[in-house]
């Protein structure tokens, strides 16, 4: 089960954070229990926004924080943990999009010839953003994940192997259709 307190001493103490990445360093599971426990929401987050599915992003939440574990040592504090975990998480959820063999397929326009009872049901389903956001295109998702998590165009492109046009396109299209689908 994830945490969902947003107060964390990951974010209010860089001691703490310090002390809990050394500790962890050295094989104190404790420590370790510390930072999953703070940092495990933020990640989820992130997760959830690029898969688009509940299940698969608490999957994806303890693949991000094994593979933690087992790069912690690497981890040197030139950066933030947060940042450090939360780029671990998105390359490992763009691995996983990858080798599910999942691409970025091209976006299915609403028939406009719908009857208006199930153009109004299907409105009714758009409300939610994430619901929205987890209709979109697995490529489109993740770079929209990505870009709303603050990195630009050209580290997208790098994180998901694509060119940064075709990152700024995917973003474009994603905005557009989100757009389509909240509209009421």
């Amino acid at each position: 089960m994830l945490p969902t307190s947003e107060a964390s001493p990951l974010t209010t103490d860089n001691g703490a954070i310090d002390d809990a990445v050394r500790r962890a360093q050295q094989g104190d599971i404790a420590a370790f229990e510390t930072i999953y426990h703070a940092s495990a929401p933020a990640v989820y987050r992130l997760c959830r926004r690029m898969v688009g599915d509940d299940c698969e992003a608490r999957e994806l939440v303890q693949d991000v924080f094994v593979r933690a574990w087992e790069k912690l040592p690497t981890f040197r504090n030139q950066s933030a943990l947060g940042t450090w975990l939360h780029r671990l998480a998105a390359n490992l959820v763009i691995q996983h999009l990858r080798s599910a063999g999942r691409r970025a397929t091209r976006f299915i326009e609403v028939d406009p010839d719908m009857s208006a009872p199930t153009r109004a049901v299907a409105i009714d389903s758009r409300l939610d953003a994430d619901a929205a956001i987890a209709r979109l295109p697995d490529g489109a998702r993740s770079v929209l994940a990505l870009h709303l998590e603050g990195y630009s165009h050209d580290e997208i492109a790098q994180m998901m192997g694509i060119a940064a046009g075709t990152a700024r396109t995917q973003l474009f299209r994603a905005r557009r259709a989100l757009m389509h689908l909240l509209e009421a």
